[in-house]
């Protein structure tokens, strides 16, 4: 009897083949569409979106101006940087920790952009 697609012999060797990289981002793609977000790879510039993912890394980006805070978020799919104008440190927004994003999405240098994003830190999966 054929095992049917999806099935716990088929999750069962995939978990046992994949790479851990592609098996973080499937559950992370899991959790973001569980959380009511959108997945990054379908946001456009332009729209009001909600995402939801991990920080791969969070920089200081001191300008002549004034300092802005970056982080960069990935979902499974698209990565979307978070940039937070005239901030030097949030509390709670550091490298791995999962947080939810809402703002409209922009463009720069070829790369997806959320300016002063609304967010909300997650408690980490166990």
């Amino acid at each position: 009897m054929p095992a049917k697609d999806g099935g716990y012999f088929s999750r069962l060797v995939r978990k046992l083949t994949s790479d851990i990289d592609e098996l973080d981002a499937d559950d992370l793609t899991q959790r973001s569409e569980a959380g009511g977000a959108r997945r990054a790879c379908d946001c456009r510039s332009g729209e009001e979106v909600t995402v939801l993912g991990r920080l791969r890394s969070v920089d200081l980006c001191p300008g002549s101006a004034a300092a802005t805070l970056e982080a960069e978020l990935f979902d499974g799919t698209d990565d979307v940087t978070l940039v937070w104008l005239g901030r030097r440190r949030i509390p709670g927004i550091e490298p791995g920790r999962t947080i939810k994003a809402r703002g409209r999405l922009a463009e720069r240098d070829g790369h997806k952009v959320l300016y002063n994003p609304y967010y909300e830190l997650l408690q980490p999966t166990k």
